[in-house]
């Protein structure tokens, strides 16, 4: 049963389409990474599916219902969504930041309950940034950052996971440490669907693999099928040459 399913879905934001067309479902316990270059419609799409853009034309299928048909605060218990690390205005501990993800299971007029705290405290220590619990947000390294913001998506305790990018910026230790969590992650049964403009991770950690030009998907399939100096030539408009001196273990 496929947890998410789009059905000629096409995307786009302030009138402009991005990408027409696009049919592709999403199983349990399966990791997708999706890659392209800046502007083909990744995190458009990612948007799209969590409710954040409306879809211009299409279906999509959540958990077999219609997007259209889920109350919000009920889809945002099934979908955990992990932007890209950014700063808050306000320097919330990292507490009150991965309380933030138990929103959706509150009435409007309700506070955290012990209940939620202990949630919560389970989820910063599933990251192991306990030792960071009580420190702003707008303090920590963008790696830290990171980590806080995957924790209040756990919080949700959500079915399926969407990460925008979720190492960009990040320095190689810092990589490493979000791209454990995410294998240990796939590791307890989660789905996940990830953007990322590195191929490397995508072999480390993928199952599946899209690839988009242009709006089209190109590829779709296992690592060894999709990232080849073909198509990752075409997604970036680069020669092959280029590629193959880059990143040798594509062929």
């Amino acid at each position: 049963m496929s947890l998410i399913q789009l059905q000629d879905l096409t995307i786009g934001y302030r009138g402009q389409i991005i990408a027409e067309k696009l049919n592709l479902s999403f199983q349990p316990q399966e990791v997708t990474c999706l890659l392209g270059a800046n502007g083909c419609g990744k995190t458009t799409l990612l948007k799209t599916i969590l409710g954040i853009l409306p879809k211009i034309a299409g279906e999509i299928l959540i958990n077999q219902k219609p997007q259209q048909k889920w109350q919000r605060n009920e889809l945002s218990k099934y979908l955990g969504y992990v932007p890209q690390a950014h700063n808050h205005v306000f320097p919330f501990t990292v507490e009150a930041v991965v309380l933030m993800g138990r929103t959706a299971h509150l009435n409007w007029y309700s506070s955290p309950k012990t209940e939620d705290k202990a949630i919560a405290y389970e989820c910063i220590q599933q990251l192991g940034i306990e030792h960071l619990t009580y420190k702003p947000y707008t303090q920590l390294s963008g790696g830290q950052q990171q980590l806080v913001l995957i924790a209040r998506a756990l919080a949700q305790n959500p079915s399926f996971l969407i990460m925008d990018e979720p190492t960009a910026s990040l320095d190689f230790g810092n990589q490493m440490r979000v791209l454990e969590q995410i294998e240990k992650l796939k590791a307890q049964g989660l789905s996940i669907l990830m953007t990322t403009h590195q191929p490397e991770h995508a072999m480390q950690i993928a199952d599946r693999i899209i690839l988009l030009d242009h709006g089209n998907i190109i590829a779709d399939g296992s690592a060894k099928a999709c990232l080849t100096l073909k198509n990752l030539a075409q997604i970036y408009a680069l020669d092959e040459s280029i590629i193959a001196k880059n990143l040798p273990f594509i062929v």
